[in-house]
């Protein structure tokens, strides 16, 4: 207590001699007040003024000691603009290497404001901004510090924020690891840049220091496909492609794949188109004969030929489903068509790329005497179950009507819309011809209506004028059925385009009396601006401020299309804006749907921020909260998204448990019971539920449709709305947009196949076969084992036991007491004997494996392996190189 008031004392003594007119006295009382400011800041704040008038007073030579202390005492009080201010004057009384909170503080405000005002000249465009010198003196000193203590990351951040190049291509150079710290950088300017276009002013330069400093040719072309640069990818293709060097080739192959994999075929059409044709002239040229065979092995892949029908081929071969579908057919009512129909997308879901049709087959006359949408929905499902099966084109939907199935025009629309899913984003003509045929030669509302859904698929993205303006004819019949699928179809055909051509489908929604009409043009309109962000800004404001609902909900989608995936803040700050606050629920309920798509790059993010809304008093939001969920976390098993919707399955209101259950299916696909026990707790939940007799039919049909997704494409697929290179799926996103409709349109639910991913490490060689490769998954088999299978309901009646009295019971048991109890010690004695061995550590898969998302940080090369990845990748499509052949380039 004594030293405490001699300090109290001591420092009394110290703000007296503030007021003393000799320098000295000042100069002693400031230097010492500086180490008792922690301490007495209370009382020192009262001669601020004083301290602020040294300051100002440019004759004392300690200006720099008094702007410190006013700093700090500014600081304690909170007003972190004029402790800035100070803290500037001080000078390099101000260490930037001092951790202490004060700095700490000053130095983030520092660059926040720096950051600022350097992003508000470069938006202006005016180079002649002049900056507070002292203000970059402190940052510039930061960066320094940051560089010099070999803080690269940290460095990297500020200096992106900062708008810095000069600082972060020193970073770069001088880190340790150039190569990761570039794909670092890509990473950060990926995920949390915004705007677009400051975003893509990063990823150029960051082309420039991959091109100086590492030539990253795969990380290169990432970068220009989200620059939207085809011609600098097809020169990058085109010198591999012609080097003398065999594993360039096979670069340039595992390149492309990896750009199929990002599912943007407009864009790939493009690079094809640039790729200069080879001379097949008879000169004898060696290399051109090479390049010409290499030609034809890439534009194969680009097309997406190779991709697809090694998946379909996996996804055949590896089929582990056995009697699910059959019993769930045994223990729902048939009569109940919600669940028929239900039964039927679970039946096409689950057997996704397959070519497993037994299950229509077998019920072709059950099917006959179904109602005409079912007839619809199954003759749909079928181009789903027959995902890639290019060559047979509508043969294989002809199958359906060969064996006895009725034709008709429910029959003929399905089987339209099942050729759209079957050649899913291939743009070949063929196809779109027999499509746009049917369009102008039938009138038939049905057959436009799935006509006009296959024609959006065949040419998803593609923008073609002439098919827009064959879906605006049938749109301007103003046909409710018709004109929804034409305004959802001319939303598939311009996505990501920002066509102006949104504009004549958003006056047609005012224009039209019909509802449908209207939800399918206000979906329509938000896929046209898919991935444009900043630039849908103007439409989206347009949308969210109509006065019709329907548009205000297509706005919802706006949002969640155009900045999916980005974590924009703003966009974040809408959506849960409108999800609160809005009149109608079907707009609360899509805003909070929509919080899922923008924030499916960082799934952990999602259960929190939907976490109050999934206990909201309105069932429309919880709805939104689990779905969103279950996008942003599907084939994750995130404990944090199986908590939030655990109690949501058991909801009072049935459908919030319809889509807690199709969520939670979502979010288990490809997730064994070994690493969560709650997956075989939910399997039996769905198979309650579906049992059970008095269950409501909406929860029903989310427990059919719920089994179909957990065990979709035969076990061996998954939804993954990012690529391994964390390049937005643009079919993905679209097909889960589209699907969420089902709400409104079942059929619609046929479109969460787009999203669907095979779970596997397929190897191939320079001839794009499959040669003998072994890997390692050095983890536990049972980790990622397949389901148990399926045990058959038996129909067989059930023998009921005989009465038997209990005396001669107790006779019966007595004579052979001890026979009994021999028999008991035998078998404990045999079990005993054979003692369980311990599982394996590890697992040697053959090429081709089933490699599940959870896995792949396991995956490892073995060291002696024949065959060696171009670019180590735990799953997809790899190209292999083969280590026995001579004269080779390692890259």
């Amino acid at each position: 207590m004594a030293a405490a008031a001699a300090m109290v004392s001591s420092a009394g003594a110290l703000l007296a001699m503030l007021n003393e007119s000799h320098p000295a006295l000042k100069l002693h009382a400031l230097s010492n007040l500086n180490a008792f400011v922690d301490l007495f800041w209370p009382e020192i704040s009262y001669s601020v003024p004083i301290i602020q008038s040294l300051y100002e007073d440019e004759k004392f030579d300690q200006r720099q000691l008094a702007a410190l202390l006013v700093s700090k005492v500014f600081y304690y009080l909170c007003e972190l603009n004029d402790s800035l201010s100070y803290a500037l004057g001080a000078g390099p009384l101000f260490d930037v290497s001092q951790d202490s909170d004060f700095v700490r503080t000053i130095l983030a405000k520092a660059i926040d404001e720096y950051a600022s005002l350097r992003t508000k000249a470069a938006e202006a465009n005016d180079e002649s901004t002049v900056l507070d010198s002292r203000l970059e003196a402190v940052v510039e000193r930061m960066l320094d510090k940051c560089i010099t203590d070999g803080k690269y990351k940290q460095a990297i951040g500020m200096a992106i924020e900062c708008r810095r190049w000069d600082i972060l291509q020193a970073a770069i150079i001088r880190s340790d690891d150039i190569q990761s710290t570039i794909n670092y950088c890509m990473d950060v300017s990926r995920s949390f840049l915004n705007p677009r276009e400051y975003r893509h002013e990063v990823l150029r330069f960051l082309v420039k220091m991959y091109e100086q400093l590492s030539p990253d040719y795969s990380s290169i072309c990432q970068c220009l496909m989200m620059l939207d640069d085809s011609e600098g990818i097809a020169k990058i293709l085109e010198k591999l492609l012609r080097s003398e060097y065999v594993n360039h080739a096979l670069l340039a192959f595992q390149i492309a794949f990896d750009l199929v994999e990002n599912e943007n075929r407009a864009f790939l059409l493009k690079v094809m188109s640039q790729l200069s044709t080879p001379k097949l002239q008879p000169s004898g040229n060696i290399h051109e004969e090479v390049y010409a065979e290499e030609f034809t092995k890439i534009r194969r892949i680009l097309f997406g030929e190779v991709s697809m029908q090694l998946s379909m081929q996996f996804l055949a071969t590896n089929d582990k489903l056995d009697f699910i579908i059959k019993k769930i057919e045994q223990s729902v009512d048939m009569t109940n068509s919600v669940c028929h129909n239900a039964i039927i997308y679970s039946n096409a879901i689950m057997h996704a790329g397959t070519t497993a049709n037994e299950y229509i087959m077998e019920n072709l006359e059950l099917l006959n005497r179904d109602s005409n949408w079912a007839k619809f929905s199954a003759m749909a499902g079928l181009g789903v179950i027959h995902r890639g099966h290019q060559l047979q084109n509508k043969s294989v939907l002809d199958i359906y009507m060969q064996h006895g199935a009725s034709d008709g025009p429910y029959t003929a629309g399905g089987q339209r819309f099942g050729l759209g899913l079957m050649h899913l984003n291939n743009n070949e003509e063929d196809i779109k011809t027999f499509l746009r045929g049917s369009l102008s030669s039938s009138s038939v509302e049905v057959i436009q209506h799935g006509a006009c859904l296959g024609l959006g698929l065949a040419a998803l993205g593609n923008a073609d004028n002439d098919v827009f303006e064959d879906l605006k004819n049938v749109l301007y019949t103003d046909s409710a059925l018709a004109g929804e699928a034409a305004g959802i179809s001319m939303g598939l055909l311009m996505a990501g385009t920002a066509s102006e051509r949104a504009v004549e489908m958003l006056d047609y929604a005012h224009k039209t009396q019909h509802e449908k009409i209207v939800r399918g043009l206000a979906l329509g309109v938000a896929l046209t601006v898919y991935g444009r962000e900043e630039e849908a800004d103007t439409l989206i404001e347009q949308m969210t401020r109509d006065q019709d609902p329907i548009l205000r909900y297509g706005g919802m989608y706006a949002i969640a299309l155009a900045y999916r995936g980005t974590l924009n803040s703003k966009a974040i700050r809408k959506l849960l804006h409108f999800a609160v606050s809005d009149v109608s629920n079907d707009v609360r309920r899509t805003a909070v749907i929509a919080l899922g798509f923008v924030l499916y790059s960082d799934p952990e993010q999602t259960p929190r921020m939907v976490s109050l809304l999934s206990k909201s008093y309105n069932p429309h939001v919880r709805y939104g909260a689990a779905l969103a969920v279950g996008i942003s976390c599907a084939g994750s098993g995130l404990s944090e998204a199986i908590s939030l919707l655990e109690p949501l399955t058991s909801d009072d209101v049935d459908f919030v448990r319809q889509g807690a259950l199709i969520a939670m299916s979502m979010v288990m696909l490809q997730i064994s019971e070994v690493s969560d026990s709650r997956v075989g707790a939910f399997r039996r939940q769905l198979e309650e539920i579906i049992l059970d007799e008095w269950e409501e039919t909406m929860s029903k049909m989310g427990a059919i449709l719920a089994t179909g997704i957990i065990d979709a494409g035969g076990r061996n697929v998954t939804i993954k709305l990012m690529s391994k290179t964390k390049y937005d799926r643009m079919t993905a996103v679209i097909g889960l947009a589209v699907f969420t409709q089902y709400w409104y349109w079942h059929p619609l639910l046929h479109f969460i196949s787009l999203a669907f991913s095979t779970t596997a490490f397929i190897g191939l060689d320079y001839e794009l076969n499959m040669p003998r490769f072994q890997f390692l998954s050095h983890a536990e088999p049972s980790l990622f084992e397949y389901p148990k299978p399926t045990v058959p309901i038996t129909t067989t009646p059930v023998k009921l036991p005989t009465a038997i009295l209990s005396t001669s019971s107790r006779r019966r048991v007595r004579p052979g007491k001890k026979e009994n109890e021999k028999a008991d010690s035998m078998q404990v004695d045999s079990s005993t004997e054979k003692k369980s061995e311990p599982e394996p550590s590890f697992e040697i898969l053959d090429n081709p494996a089933r490699v599940v998302p959870t896995q792949e940080i396991y995956i490892k090369f073995l060291p002696l392996s024949r065959y060696v990845p171009v670019k180590s990748a735990p799953s997809g499509i790899v190209i292999l190189k083969d280590l026995q052949i001579e004269a080779y380039y390692i890259i």
